[in-house]
Order: structure tokens, then sequence, then C-alpha cells
């Protein structure tokens, strides 16, 4: 991604309070802040213009991340509707410093921000479906030049619903570390937010004795959402998973404490602190 110069207000200048964000040399705008403050943000003018905008919360039933992803003519309209739904906390809106944006550029908006957030899977998408548009192929460039730049502002913003798990260089994924206990064979790299585990890596069925409560949960929490699935004498991952470092990863992998930095090793045999070290 293109270097970025990036403006960010802070009205009431606390960052978790309203708050404006802008990129050098684009039209667009965003706007976010807490639920409670939604009468600060309603009153924000540029919330008269159509856009798009992303409601963040909790679902209630999984305790996984929620959003509602949406699109309206007059944002600030539709935000006053979404009153009613009681998971989310956060709102961060986007719109056009200018009148270019339409409605059918929002719906298209609206749906590649949908396919995106599924894809990515960090959040659980409230509202999975929407109702797209079909653009002409200037208006569809002008419109993932805007998306391209809402990825950029979103994680500024506190919002890392489009940031892929796995991260890539040239959209080629780094070198994988690996990790190995009791025939079971994982694959796994260091990310920004921790470490993920790759889809179709093993972990021991058994927990030890000494196994922490907090590793416990996090693997009833895997096995719960359907992360880790039982395969014969083995658990098996079915999607890749985020954890909060290498340490944590190999302790579910492994049903209880280990060093991080020791149990995961590239191909070469070369344990993952020997490796951050020489780098």
């Amino acid at each position: 991604m293109a270097a970025a110069t990036i403006k960010l207000f802070l009205p009431k200048g606390e960052a978790q309070s309203l708050r404006t964000a802008e990129l050098l040399n684009w039209t667009g705008k965003a706007i976010a802040g807490p639920r409670s403050e939604l009468d600060d943000l309603l009153a924000r003018d540029e919330l008269d213009k159509s856009g798009v905008y992303i409601l963040i919360g909790v679902d209630a039933d999984t305790g996984k991340q929620a959003a509602y992803i949406g699109e309206a003519e007059v944002v600030r309209d539709r935000l006053k509707q979404h009153r009613e739904k009681e998971f989310w906390v956060q709102a961060i809106a986007f719109v056009s410093k200018d009148e270019n944006l339409t409605k059918s550029h929002v719906r298209y908006l609206e749906g590649r921000l949908i396919e995106e957030a599924q894809t990515v899977g960090r959040f659980f998408v409230v509202n999975g479906q929407s109702s797209g548009s079909k653009l002409p192929e200037s208006d569809r460039e002008d419109m993932e030049v805007f998306l391209s730049r809402i990825r950029q502002l979103l994680p500024v913003l506190g919002c890392d619903i489009l940031t892929p798990l796995v991260e890539t260089h040239a959209g080629i994924p780094q070198r994988p570390l690996l990790g190995k206990i009791k025939g079971c064979s994982s694959r796994g790299q260091r990310t920004a937010k921790g470490f993920v585990v790759f889809a179709g890596s093993e972990a021991v069925t058994s927990l030890r004795p000494s196994a922490p409560s907090y590793i416990v949960e996090a693997r009833n929490q895997l096995k719960t959402d359907g992360t880790l699935l039982e395969e014969g004498d083995k658990l098996r991952f079915t999607r890749d998973a985020e954890f909060s470092s290498p340490s944590m990863a190999g302790a579910v992998i492994c049903g209880g404490h280990v060093n991080g930095l020791t149990f995961w090793k590239d191909k070469d045999g070369r344990e993952l602190k020997e490796i951050e070290a020489s780098s």
C-alpha cells in the first residue's frame, strides 16, 4: 500500500471521543465516535451527505466482534434509525467532501465492504447481504480507489475489520514458522497484533493438568465457534486463528504453557528467538 499522510482531528481532544480523519489529496472524509456521543456525531455537517458507515460492537450470542455495514443518501438520517440496534458501541462513517458520491456509488461501496469484511473474518457481519450496485467501469475504478482509502483509515480509527489476519509482502505471505508436538504439526507467523496459526494446523486433544484457566477457556471458545475440530486423536484448525502472542498460540496447540519464542521454528530449525535477534 502506498505511503499516506493522514490528518486526524479530535474536536474534544480525546482519542476515544469524536474524531475525523482525512488523507492528503483525497476527496473523502471519515467521521467516527462512540455511541455515548451519538448526538454530537449526528450534529456534524458532514453527515448530511451520502456515504457508507460501520457500526461496531459485540454479538451477544457468540461474544465475537460484530459489525453492521450500511449506506445512505443522508447518513445522519440512517444512523438515527439504528438507535434501536443494541449491540453497537462505535460508529464510523465515510463521506465525500464534494458531491460526487451517488446512491449507486455508496451501494457499491457497501457491497464491497461487506464482501471484504466477511472474507477477512475478524467480525461477524450482522447484515451479511447487500443489494450492491453495478457501475460503469470508470466509476467502479474510482470506488475501488475510495475503498482503498477506507482500508487505510479504518485501523487508524481503531477498527481492523478489513485487516487480513495474515500479513503479506507484495501479495506473498511471509515464510511460515513451524511448531511440532506429539505428532501434531502447526504452521503460523508473526503479525502486527500477535501471532496467526494457519488453517490445517494441528493441536493435541488433551489439556495438561497444569493448564491455566485462560488456556482452557481459549481452547473451548475455539471449539465452540468451529475453529478447532476433533479429527481422530488430534484437533485441527479449520481456519486461520489469531492469538495475542506466539506463546498463547503455542499454549493452545500444546494444551498448556509453552515459550512461544522457542516453540516456533523456521524450516531450518532456528527458533523464533534467534530469528528475531538476528533481524
